[in-house]
């Protein structure tokens, strides 16, 4: 780690913004690839992204901005991917794996990989040949729009190598950023996908007109059933009740800046799923996550009821009205 000399961000969101901000107050200079070339074009002339966070603005002399993957992930060091789940495949499909083998990667995407139902960091490990001890992942509870406000937040990084999740905490801490690690690469990963789910099933709750002492028995249910899920795949001695797991849940839950649950907001208000999708212009992680969900549940063989309901909206078109009246007689 002490070599270090670069990093790359991929992708060009939110959080992808957000990541090159806290990354430039640590360090000289951040590679950021983003496939847009008219968003690209704009910051180099504006220094603003002009589709995600415009507030925040760049450093020019700090950021090479590029929609050459090559040039970008070439010389890094550590990669970190940024890029919804549902378009990771896609992607990387045509690049040399063998430039990423041997790179440190770490995942912000906080997604599921809809055609393998795995996990980034089994994509990661599985597609590029990267050990696991070079895989991590970087988790809230962290908003992006409040990273962008500098807003004080905490963000979690996971790695089963303690010094590979020591130095990129140290690369994000700053003012308004404070880090914690963990070891727990697939216990918090697996959190992260689910906590989408469980905002989608808020958001529906609250476009129905469930007040907030139901929210409160909803997202009590669920860190139960996401602790039932990830002691199941990944048995090691965890407290979900840290800020890695429960916070991440509740604020993805609860907050306005929540894109799954403003999605479920409008499932639960009468949209279709094509309607909300089209309506948010952005990426709800936790739709694409449900589907896979629902599959590593049977699997595992893990009891669930929030996520089926959630699924059952969304893709079995269950009326929503309905679909929740079933699931309050199940939650305790």
């Amino acid at each position: 780690m002490e070599n270090i000399k670069k990093i790359a961000v991929i992708g060009g969101g939110s959080w992808a913004t957000a990541l090159v901000k806290i990354l430039c107050n640590n360090v000289s200079s951040v590679n950021w690839y983003m496939r847009n070339e008219g968003a690209v074009r704009h910051i180099l002339k504006f220094r603003h992204n002009p589709n995600y966070l415009q507030s925040v603005e760049f450093d020019l002399n700090k950021i090479n901005v590029s929609t050459d993957l090559m040039e970008i992930i070439k010389p890094a060091d550590i990669i970190i991917i940024a890029t919804p789940s549902a378009f990771l495949v896609k992607l990387f499909e045509n690049f040399p794996v063998e430039i990423l083998r041997d790179k440190i990667i770490f995942s912000a995407v906080k997604g599921i990989i809809p055609e393998y139902n795995a996990i980034p960091a089994r994509f990661i490990h599985k597609t590029f040949g990267t050990p696991y001890d070079n895989i991590g992942i970087i988790c809230g509870p962290c908003h992006a729009e409040e990273v962008a406000l500098e807003r004080l937040s905490y963000l979690t990084v996971a790695c089963q190598d303690d010094e590979v999740s020591e130095e990129m905490a140290e690369l994000l801490a700053c003012r308004y950023i404070k880090t914690t690690v963990s070891d727990d690469l697939f216990g918090t990963e697996i959190s992260a996908v689910l906590k989408n789910v469980y905002a989608i099933a808020s958001g529906i709750c609250a476009g129905l007109g469930y007040g907030d002492n139901f929210q409160s028995v909803l997202v009590s249910n669920a860190i139960q059933e996401i602790e039932n899920l990830i002691d199941e795949m990944s048995p090691i001695h965890r407290d979900v009740k840290s800020s890695a797991y429960l916070g991440d849940l509740l604020v993805t839950a609860y907050s306005k800046f929540s894109r799954n649950r403003s999605f479920g907001y409008m499932i639960g208000k009468g949209y279709s799923v094509k309607t909300a999708q089209m309506e948010m212009d952005m990426i709800a992680e936790g739709y694409f996550a449900t589907k896979s969900v629902m599959e590593i549940k049977k699997k595992f063989d893990v009891e669930m009821p929030i996520v089926e309901a959630v699924y059952n909206i969304l893709y079995e078109r269950i009326s929503p009205v309905i679909e929740m009246r079933i699931l309050t007689e199940k939650l305790s």
